[in-house]
């Protein structure tokens, strides 16, 4: 097997470990054999399994970024670039329910690792909702008084919180797409300019 698909056959099972066990709870060996590797060969690719999970975070959030981006690329306008993005960050985190947990509980929960990833692909991945906020307010479509960056946490806040619904066991009867209209419209009512 080539290295570099080894290396993403790992991250995928570090993955499905990281959320079904708990990054504090799950062990080298246990990746290891969701990998259907050797443990030492884990110890070809990773220091140790903070590394493991950074790279998990640097790999699925980078493919988000790379997606949403295409997408917002086809799009001009900063209140439907908004809807774009929660969209797809829903249906991202509904399909993909061990990347949904690895990302909303291990970046809530992992907070040494978080402190000094959150400068790096994560903050990232919140600043294209601050740039589309910036965007909305040079055309003058947003709100002027409110801050990019305040905007961008409390997006993902929600969207956080709502994928959590989706993989607790809680009975949560609404698609992505319902959900993402109500957030959309909550936030573009709160964002718009009051008429006069």
């Amino acid at each position: 097997m080539k290295s570099t698909d080894k290396h993403r056959k790992i991250i995928r099972a570090a993955t499905k470990v990281f959320a079904k066990k708990g990054f504090f709870n799950a062990r080298i060996s246990d990746i290891a054999k969701e990998a259907k590797v050797a443990d030492g060969t884990i110890y070809l690719y990773f220091n140790n399994k903070f590394d493991i999970l950074l790279c998990v975070f640097e790999q699925e959030l980078g493919k988000l970024i790379e997606h949403v981006n295409l997408l917002l690329d086809k799009e001009t306008s900063a209140k439907a670039k908004l809807e774009i993005f929660i969209t797809n960050h829903l249906e991202e985190m509904k399909k993909n329910r061990y990347l949904a947990e690895v990302i909303h509980i291990e970046l809530r929960q992992t907070a040494k690792i978080i402190r000094e990833y959150r400068k790096n692909t994560f903050n990232d991945y919140l600043k294209i909702i601050g740039v589309i906020i910036e965007q909305g307010q040079n055309e003058g479509t947003f709100r002027r008084d409110i801050q990019p960056d305040v905007v961008q946490q409390v997006v993902f806040g929600a969207l956080d919180e709502i994928s959590i619904c989706w993989h607790t066991g809680s009975s949560w009867p609404y698609t992505p797409e319902e959900v993402s209209a109500q957030l959309t419209s909550l936030f573009q009512t709160g964002l718009l300019i009051p008429a006069t």
